[in-house]
C-alpha cells in the first residue's frame, strides 16, 4: 500500500517511510561478504578471515549504509508514486509509534517545487537599453589610449592641473606622531587619476615647484590601514617638480604600439570602434536583461523553496567570506555574516531560476547548437586569436555548458521583450561605460 503524502503548509510534504529489517539484514550481509573478499584481518588471508570477526569490524558500518539504502529507495518510490518534484533533501526522523514489528519507520519533511505562475507577458512594461557610439566616443577612447602612453615634461612655473605628474616629498602626523607610510621623498603621481585620497589631490593642485604647503586630511573610516582609519591627520608637503603630459601623435608609430602590426592608423581606429561596439552592445544588452528580470520577478507571487532559498545564501556567504579573503580581511572565515544581508537577493534567484526554467519549458526557449556557436565566435572577436578562443570552447562540454547558460537567457529576454510593452532608453555613453 502506498503511503500519503501530506501536505503541511505552503510547499512542505510529510510522509511515514517503512522498510523491512530483514532487507536491512540481507544487504548487510551481501556487503559483509563483499568486503570480507579483501578485508585485511590480523592472522588471516585476505579473503579466510571468518564473518563474524568481519561483522564485528564492519557491521555497524554496513548496517548504516544499508539503511540508508533502503530509505533512499522508499522515498524514492514514494515520491515517483505520487509525482512529486523535491526541491532539496528530506529531513528523517526516526519513528516509535505504530510500528509494526520486524519494521523501521522513517518520517519524511520536504519540500517540493511550486506550480510556477508565469505572469502576463504582455502587461510588463520594460525599458530596452538603446545607444549609438558616436565618432567622438571613439576619440575619446583613442584620447585615454594616448594620456596611458603618455611622457612628461618638466615645466618651471607651472601651477599643477590635473594630468600632469607632479613630484613631491610629503610628512603625514596624527597628533604630531608619524605614522608608518605617511612619509615619503620625491614621490611621483598624475593628479587626477585618483590615485591619492582627494584632499591630498585638492591640496597638491594649483602648487608649483618649490612651494609648499600645509593641510588636513581625513581617512576614510573603511581605509585599507586600520591604525589610521577614521582618523585626521596633518600632512606637510613640498612640490619638486610640476611635468606636462605630452601625449603621442596618432601616427604609424602609434598605432604599432597598440598592436597594429601594419602600423595602419585607419584600421587602428577602425579596430578601436569595433571593440567599442561589442563592449557597448554587451552592456546594453545586459541592461536590458535586467530590466526584464526585475520586470519578471516584481510581477510573479508563488511559494518558494525554503531549502533552495537557504542553499543560495549559504553559496552567497561562501563567496562573501571568499572576497573577504581576498581584500585581505584577517578573521574572513569567522567574521559574522547574517543571513538577512543575502535572503532577499537569494530569493530573487531563486524566483528567477524558477521561472526562467518554467518559461523554456513552455516556449521551448532552450540554446541551439547554431545559436551556441554564433555566440562564442561573437565572443573570441575579442581575443588575438578567436580561432583558438572557439576551439577552446567547442572542445569542453562543462565550458560548452556556460555559453549555452547565457544563451538561453537571452532567448528568454528575447522572448519577453517580444511579448512586453517596450521602451527604448536612450543611454549616453559615458552613463553605459561607467565614466560619467
Amino acid at each position: 500500500m502506498q503511503p500519503v503524502v501530506e501536505t503541511l503548509s505552503g510547499l512542505e510534504r510529510r510522509v511515514d517511510l517503512v522498510i523491512s529489517l530483514a532487507d536491512i539484514e540481507k544487504e548487510v550481509q551481501a556487503q559483509l561478504k563483499k568486503i570480507a573478499r579483501t578485508a585485511k584481518i590480523q592472522g588471516f588471508r585476505p579473503g579466510k578471515a571468518p564473518l563474524s570477526l568481519i561483522e564485528r569490524s564492519h557491521g555497524p558500518g554496513a548496517r548504516y549504509d544499508a539503511i540508508n539504502a533502503q530509505v533512499g529507495r522508499r522515498f524514492d518510490e514514494v515520491i515517483e508514486g505520487a509525482k512529486l518534484r523535491v526541491a532539496g533533501a528530506p529531513n528523517l526522523e526516526p519513528k516509535t509509534e505504530g510500528v509494526e514489528e520486524g519494521s523501521l519507520a522513517f518520517t519524511a519533511t520536504f519540500e517540493v517545487y511550486p506550480e510556477v505562475a508565469v505572469p502576463e507577458l504582455g502587461a510588463l512594461e520594460i525599458k530596452r537599453t538603446v545607444i549609438e557610439v558616436a565618432d567622438e566616443n571613439v576619440q575619446k577612447t583613442l584620447d585615454v589610449l594616448r594620456k596611458q602612453r603618455a611622457s612628461y615634461e618638466a615645466r618651471e612655473g607651472r601651477a599643477a592641473q590635473d594630468d600632469d605628474r607632479v613630484t613631491l616629498d610629503f610628512k603625514g602626523t596624527i597628533d604630531g606622531v608619524a605614522f608608518d607610510g605617511g612619509s615619503a621623498e620625491d614621490f611621483p603621481f598624475v593628479l587626477g587619476q585618483g590615485r591619492m585620497l582627494p584632499e591630498f589631490e585638492d591640496a597638491a593642485r594649483g602648487m608649483k615647484a618649490g612651494e609648499s604647503k600645509t593641510f588636513p586630511l581625513t581617512f576614510p573610516e573603511n581605509y585599507g590601514s586600520a591604525t589610521v582609519a577614521g582618523k585626521t591627520a596633518e600632512f606637510a608637503i613640498t612640490i619638486k617638480e610640476v611635468a606636462e603630459a605630452v601625449l603621442p601623435e596618432v601616427d604609424a608609430e602609434f598605432a604599432k604600439s597598440l598592436g597594429q602590426a601594419e602600423g595602419d592608423v585607419e584600421k587602428l581606429i577602425a579596430e578601436i570602434r569595433a571593440n567599442i561596439e561589442r563592449e557597448v552592445k554587451a552592456r546594453a544588452q545586459a541592461r536590458t536583461k535586467a530590466a526584464v528580470m526585475d520586470a519578471l520577478a516584481q510581477a510573479s507571487s508563488f511559494d518558494l523553496p525554503k531549502a533552495l532559498v537557504a542553499s543560495d545564501v549559504q553559496d552567497r556567504t561562501v563567496a562573501a567570506r571568499e572576497e573577504l579573503k581576498q581584500r585581505g580581511m584577517p578573521n574572513a572565515d569567522t567574521v559574522e555574516l547574517p543571513e538577512d544581508l543575502f535572503r532577499a537577493e537569494s530569493e530573487r534567484r531563486v524566483r528567477l531560476g524558477l521561472l526562467v526554467s518554467e518559461l523554456v519549458k513552455q516556449a521551448d526557449l532552450r540554446a541551439k547548437p547554431e545559436q551556441v556557436r554564433a555566440r562564442i565566435e561573437e565572443f573570441a572577436q575579442s581575443y588575438e586569436q578567436p580561432a583558438q578562443v572557439v576551439a577552446y570552447y567547442l572542445a569542453d562540454r562543462q565550458r560548452r555548458a556556460e555559453i549555452e547558460a547565457i544563451v538561453l537567457e537571452d532567448n528568454v529576454v528575447e522572448h519577453v521583450l517580444s511579448k512586453a510593452k517596450v521602451t527604448d532608453d536612450n543611454v549616453g555613453f559615458d552613463e553605459l561605460m561607467g565614466t560619467n
